[in-house]
């Protein structure tokens, strides 16, 4: 997918009630929300992503939030490559269900990359993450059912799927990212956000009573 339009929100503001405030936020880092929309050549269809972004963020950190299309394949919190894979997926669902298989399956490859489990194929890589706690067992025999499924897909000698399978596909995958990614990701959302709102008028109150003993 190609990036045709983008847009930056500041959570700077423009303008400054008082002389306390202009001096407080221009020590502070540059921080907002960006989107960005994105052309899939082959569909031409749409997304519409937003991602918070800040002066220290580690890029390979940014987790992205999909607010186009609406439809259930809507998910947060996942890593950028991954979004990214799961988003064209998407775009080949429509097209052919076996297609589609594989690149679920990849997802699973990157899934197991990115938690850095270890194995000599995917079926091991992925009894390793249950080992060390990052999913549990019961998930560990969906993500099989999943890769039996991109294996069929990928070699026509096993079958072929069709249109039928395609929830099941989408089941199966969403319930591995809904387990690693999202959940913790929300869980924590709220929790960091009051505690950058809480720093934020600590810092300020700290500011405010240092400019009223130095006015000059």
């Amino acid at each position: 997918m190609d990036i045709v339009a983008e847009y930056y929100h500041s959570l700077k503001p423009s303008t400054y009630d008082s002389p306390e405030d202009e001096y407080y936020y221009s020590y502070q880092p540059d921080e907002g929300y960006k989107y960005e929309l994105l052309l899939c050549l082959a569909c031409k269809g749409v997304t519409l992503w937003k991602y918070f972004d800040a002066d220290y963020i580690d890029p390979e950190e940014i987790t992205v939030d999909t607010l186009y299309p609406l439809a259930r394949s809507k998910l947060s919190g996942l890593p950028y490559q991954i979004q990214n894979a799961y988003e064209i997926s998407l775009k080949v669902r429509v097209i052919d269900a076996n297609a589609y298989a594989v690149l679920l399956g990849r997802i699973l490859e990157m899934v197991c990359a990115d938690r850095k489990a270890t194995g000599k194929d995917l079926y091991n890589k992925l009894n390793d993450l249950a080992a060390k706690g990052e999913i549990p067992g019961k998930l560990v025999g969906v993500a099989d059912q999943l890769r039996h499924l991109r294996n069929v897909g990928a070699h026509a000698s096993l079958g072929e799927l069709t249109k039928e399978e395609i929830p099941i596909l989408d089941d199966l995958c969403r319930a591995i990212l809904e387990y690693v990614y999202s959940a913790p990701y929300l869980a924590n959302k709220a929790q960091q956000q009051l505690k950058r709102l809480k720093e934020k008028w600590a810092k300020k109150e700290e500011v405010s009573d240092k400019y009223s003993e130095n006015p000059e």
